[in-house]
């Protein structure tokens, strides 16, 4: 018997389908079932009853449901245990700012109930920075957007961003749809950060695909000073969602840009598997876990976990 047959198991009760149950636990559903079916060959009883709506645990697969909460519960705090009484060190993760206001806060507070004993050193800077922070071993690990600059870098892709285009209701040439091509964005005066940054490299070879000049009328690379100029008025600006996201009770005008292919990949990148700590390791699993609950919960606007 296997512990993941048990948490298998136990989801598709607390779900009642197996269809259900495979997408929260990221699985397909053949998987799951087979893993089930296997629990019920070794134990040689009947643990759940298929029905047209989905499924419902037998009388001896409420039983065995009872007692597995009960070890996954105990197996959990016996994991957490351990890995907060061996657990120490020190990580360093770098964010670009619209990443870290929303990803910053939930990942510190994991981190804090996790693994306290591990010290965390934060950086917020531009992607490109970020990049040459990892080839220069400053960083352990970082979300980035790109990875042309990448040397002996670990890489998992996290998820995609859907881009907005973002005014202040003030602006003059606000647009008034709810979706607009790229295409049409081309005379709004635009405030942009410049060429290091990773938003405005996957902008210009958008611009380009569609041959159009965007009317740059500000380049500001930070996000604060960004996002001041386009509240006063100055020029809209296109970013993701999450570039909103600290700005509080602040009315803003955001246009989905609707071109497919105009979105930001989110990559977490890290230094080589043999060079990361136990500290780090832990820090990456923690990093993708936290982006997962993020997503799932609705609270990274416009963000799509990546499909693997």
């Amino acid at each position: 018997m296997e512990l993941r047959q048990l948490r298998y198991f136990v989801c598709a009760v607390e779900a009642g389908s197996l269809g259900r149950a495979a997408l929260e636990l990221g699985v397909v559903t053949s998987a799951l079932s087979q893993q089930i079916s296997r629990l019920e060959g070794e134990l040689a009883t009947r643990l759940l009853q298929r029905t047209p709506s989905g499924v419902i645990p037998t009388d001896a697969g409420l039983a065995f449901f009872r007692e597995a909460q009960l070890a996954l519960r105990h197996i959990g705090h016996a994991s957490q245990a351990a890995q907060q009484a061996r657990l120490s060190g020190y990580v360093s993760v770098g964010l670009a700012p619209t990443t870290a206001s929303i990803l910053g806060i939930p990942f510190m507070q994991a981190m804090r109930e996790r693994y306290p004993a591990v010290r965390l050193h934060m950086v917020e800077t531009l992607s490109g920075h970020l990049s040459g922070m990892l080839n220069s071993r400053q960083l352990d690990l970082a979300v980035v957007f790109h990875t042309e600059m990448a040397q002996r870098w670990s890489v998992i892709p996290l998820l995609n961003e859907r881009l907005f285009v973002i005014s202040s209701p003030a602006l003059p040439k606000a647009l008034k749809t709810k979706r607009v091509r790229l295409d049409r964005v081309g005379n709004l005066p635009l405030i942009l950060p410049t060429g290091s940054h990773g938003l405005r490299a996957a902008l210009n070879a958008a611009f380009a695909g569609h041959k159009i000049t965007p009317n740059i009328v500000m380049e500001i690379d930070s996000l604060t000073m960004l996002m001041d100029a386009v509240r006063a008025g100055y020029g809209a600006t296109i970013q993701p969602g999450a570039a909103i996201a600290r700005l509080s009770g602040d009315a803003m005008r955001l246009v989905e840009i609707s071109d497919p292919q105009v979105r930001r990949p989110n990559i977490l990148a890290s230094l080589s598997e043999d060079e990361l700590s136990p500290a780090a390791l832990a820090a990456r699993v923690v990093l993708l876990d936290t982006v997962k609950s993020l997503v799932a919960a609705g609270h990274w606007m416009g963000a799509t976990l990546h499909e693997s």
